[in-house]
């Protein structure tokens, strides 16, 4: 590839913006890439992404894998096909609201009820910028929101990948409680009350004091949305920011990506170790400290049964 020559599309990207090119033998008409891929999404929504293969798939539509390989050279390609398809377009109605900051809360709902419509997408990695058709219009109307602030441009898209990272983990952690409901029978709440009661078993005062006020005070089953309020304060952030620009203030000092050395991800073996042992101590210590709190409390019993019987 010469300096000024565009890169090529992979093929699950081309497939993805309809411009592949069309097998040139297999089943006609009974097969397409549409096919496969709704088949595929039907699959990941009754059974998890676990249930899907380029086989289980030529199963359900009656087909050889080998005829699926002539349309989706890669099982890759499909997961990044079924991605785009399930994902879809945002909604028309973010642009019902005015303002920049009740259209991104419009797409942040819409993208949560989108993972629990489809909470096998969480499964997917992320593996760099999903440079497909309904992905980027996304992307494009969030950046649209913001088209009339005075954020840079680079600040717009902080902004748009700040909303989207928090509808993703607000997605995991309802997806998470939604399937705990749905394999143990227990309602929303009831798996609320049981986490909770599992929290009081294990957390104490003396090892986790904050952790041990905040269950007291009733976190685990209070009503309040945790992920709701985080994004409101991000927009108040963005919204104060916007403010202080319309004042007159520079804009904030731009920062360079986080790039770490590969040695520096991997770690130091002797810091690992030394880790795991700190890790260990404080568990001993904590065993420890329980073993002692029982102790004290059996001996104070035994001394209130002594005077009793004196």
């Amino acid at each position: 590839m010469t300096e000024n020559e565009a890169p090529e599309l992979p093929r699950g990207i081309a497939l993805a913006w309809g411009v592949a090119a069309n097998p040139q033998r297999g089943p006609k008409r009974e097969m397409s890439v549409e096919r496969i891929v709704d088949a595929a999404v039907d699959l990941a929504d009754a059974e998890g992404i676990g249930a899907v293969s380029m086989a289980a798939v030529a199963a359900k539509l009656g087909f050889t894998p080998m005829s699926l390989y002539r349309y989706v050279s890669a099982k890759d390609d499909l997961l990044l096909l079924m991605q785009e398809q399930a994902t879809g377009l945002p909604p028309e109605s973010h642009l019902d609201h005015d303002g920049w900051r009740d259209r991104l809360r419009a797409l942040f709902e819409a993208q949560v009820l989108l993972y629990l419509r489809h909470p096998w997408m969480l499964s997917l990695p992320i593996n760099g910028s999903p440079i497909t058709p309904n992905s980027s219009a996304w992307l494009d109307a969030s950046l649209a929101a913001l088209g009339q602030t005075p954020l840079t441009a680079e600040e717009r898209l902080a902004v748009a990948l700040a909303v989207t990272g928090d509808a993703r983990w607000c997605g995991i952690v309802q997806a998470g409680y939604t399937e705990q409901a749905r394999g143990t029978g227990f309602s929303a709440d009831e798996v609320a009350e049981r986490e909770a009661a599992l929290y009081d078993r294990v957390i104490d005062a003396e090892g986790f004091p904050a952790l041990r006020r905040a269950i007291d005070e009733g976190i685990f089953t209070s009503a309040a949305d945790p992920f709701r309020f985080g994004v409101e304060r991000l927009l108040d952030g963005v919204a104060a920011y916007i403010v202080d620009l319309d004042r007159g203030e520079p804009h904030g000092e731009a920062q360079d990506w986080i790039h770490l050395d590969p040695a520096e991800l991997a770690g130091d073996r002797r810091l690992k170790e030394a880790q795991k042992a700190v890790r260990e101590a404080e568990k001993a210590l904590r065993a420890a400290r329980k073993t002692e709190r029982q102790a004290l409390r059996e001996a104070g019993e035994r001394l209130a049964k002594a005077k009793k019987v004196g």
